[in-house]
């Protein structure tokens, strides 16, 4: 490259703060020129702190599409607009990386794949956890074939108290839902992503708004207001895959259960199995006699030293980058992510009816 990859962001709050905007500015092949949020002054702040020497702060995103010079946009806002604002971007020419969930709906979802085809352009969604050390490392056992057939899994995104009381994540018009679209989503993209399983038959799920109802409840970023909890506090699903393999989906913000994980998967194959409950396990039988074996992620072996590690978030960003320069595909395809987002709106709507959602 004999030039930088010009970046715009779109939506200045936590997560752009938390993790696009440090990711992308260890990047050398990145300038961050534009930036936009409908607080303006959240717009100035990102481009105070991260933004190259010219960057320009815009409130409309539309300005900043059609105005600023970027090649690539960053949409890190609430779920109900990750559509028409990656669509916008997408017809004005940009490459787009869009925080997850993909869209608040299934309709939203396919619009986007759509536009991305129509424009030609790169659309990837914000699935960091794929990019954790043991994530790549399962990934690579998993196609090598070592578990052999995966025809059990379970995707996990439990907390015991870990509701999110900042911004809209109660809010179901602006997110589409709770911890299902929230947190369940990145378990079930990385399980669908070991199992490279994206064929769903039918889903059952159910939705709870139990502990959402308590006042005063225990919580790390203080006491939620009921009246304000307008989403589920857990909802759990039940999918069968065309191939007959079948997935447990497992999401709650509070839950009364100390067996608590998020971003994780189990998966259990005809030649073995694994999982991210204490560390990465992989487990099977040999020469007659069952075995597990934990894999060390870490360095090791070298005092004073924990070796130069690549956040998830930072090896996102890296190779969305890449993915541009190199004219290759992004690490999360659209496509994929359109699945995840199918299957969570059938858990929402077995959830409502009652009854099971077939897919085709």
């Amino acid at each position: 490259m004999t030039r930088p990859i010009q970046v715009g962001i779109i939506g200045c709050g936590g997560i752009a703060f938390g993790k696009h905007l440090p990711s992308l500015t260890k990047l050398e092949h990145v300038n961050i020129v534009a930036f936009c949020d409908i607080d303006k002054e959240k717009a100035e702040r990102a481009a105070k702190e991260y933004g190259a020497e010219d960057a320009v702060t815009y409130e409309d995103y539309i300005q900043l599409i059609e105005k600023s010079p970027v090649e690539v946009v960053h949409v890190c806002t609430p779920n109900n607009s990750h559509a028409e604002i990656s669509i916008a971007a997408l017809r004005g020419g940009k490459h787009v990386m869009c925080e997850k969930p993909m869209a608040k709906t299934v309709e939203e979802a396919q619009a986007m794949v759509d536009a991305a085809k129509k424009y030609n352009k790169k659309l990837t969604i914000g699935y960091n956890n794929r990019f954790r050390p043991d994530s790549q490392y399962l990934k690579k056992i998993c196609q090598r074939g070592d578990l052999g057939d995966i025809y059990f899994a379970k995707a996990h995104a439990i907390r015991r108290r870990a509701v999110p009381t900042w911004g809209v994540f109660l809010d179901e018009e602006k997110q589409g839902g709770g911890p299902l679209i929230d947190i369940g989503t990145h378990a079930l993209d990385l399980t669908l992503w070991m199992m490279d399983n994206y064929e769903p038959k039918s889903v059952m799920g159910t939705t709870h708004h139990q502990l959402g109802k308590k006042k005063d409840a225990a919580n790390p970023w203080g006491p939620w207001n009921p009246n304000e909890f307008t989403v589920e506090d857990a909802a759990f699903g039940f999918i069968t895959m065309k191939n007959g393999a079948t997935i447990i989906l497992e999401s709650s913000w509070a839950l009364n259960s100390l067996d608590v994980d998020e971003a994780k998967c189990s998966l259990c194959g005809t030649e073995g199995g694994a999982d991210m409950k204490e560390g990465l396990r992989l487990h099977g039988e040999d020469l007659g006699e069952l075995y597990t074996k934990k894999v060390n992620l870490g360095p090791g072996g070298v005092a004073f030293y924990d070796g130069d590690t690549e956040s998830d978030a930072e090896l996102e960003a890296r190779m969305w980058i890449e993915s541009i320069i190199n004219e290759e595909e992004a690490t999360v395809l659209p496509k994929e992510a359109l699945v995840v987002t199918q299957i969570l709106e059938a858990i929402y709507q077995s959830a409502k009816t009652g009854k099971a959602v077939y897919f085709d």
